[in-house]
This record gives C-alpha cells, structure tokens and sequence, in this order.
C-alpha cells in the first residue's frame, strides 16, 4: 500500500525559512514526478513545484527563487526548502506522486507564516 507522510510544517515569521520533507512508501518511485501542492482556505490547491525521475524542474512563478525542491531516490524521499516566506505562502502543503495509473497524495501539513 502506497502512503506518503510529510513533515516540517510549522509557524514560522516573514522572511524565515522552513524545510518540508515527503517519505514516499509501498513501491519505488525513482521514475516518477514528484512535487508538492498547497491550499490555503477558500483557494483551489495549486501547484508550488515538481520534479521528475530525471530531474526536470517546475516551479510557480510565485516561488522561483525563494523555494528548491529535490529529491533523494535511494531514499524514496522529495523534499521542499522554503525561504523568504511571506504570509501568502500560508497553506497546507500536499505531496504528490503522479504515476500513469494512479495519482498520490499526503494528508498534508500545515505551513503558518505570521508575525
């Protein structure tokens, strides 16, 4: 069974940084895209950044260059760094894995940038 668990939300103040990590589990994803969403309330969950098995990059024009993603394939792990957050990356944060056949998603964690 496929489960995906993320950690490392948190409260965090404008202009911090925070590291959001995704455990992937069940089978091997190293072929596979591999990304994070997030949902703020009363917003549609967007996309925030992807990448593929073979390293290709997508990010949102409202994350290039504050946010990295990366992954680790012998680790089954996808991994998002966040700096210079604003109040308007407060969100809950989703990973994802896309597969031809099925679609993965977390239970998401909840990311808080205030003062």
């Amino acid at each position: 069974q496929v489960q995906l668990v993320e950690s490392g939300g948190g409260l965090v103040q404008p202009g911090g940084s925070l590291r959001l990590s995704c455990l992937a589990s069940g089978r091997s994803f190293n072929t596979n895209r591999m990304g994070w969403y997030r949902q703020a309330p009363g917003k549609e969950r967007e996309l925030v950044a992807t990448i593929t098995g073979s390293g290709i990059l997508n990010y949102a024009y409202s994350v290039k260059g504050r946010f990295t993603i990366s992954r680790d394939n012998t680790k089954n792990t996808v991994d998002l760094q966040m700096n210079s957050l604003k109040p308007e990356d407060t969100a809950v944060y989703y990973c994802n894995v896309y597969t031809i056949v099925n679609n993965y998603w977390g239970q998401g964690t909840q990311v808080t940038v205030s003062s």
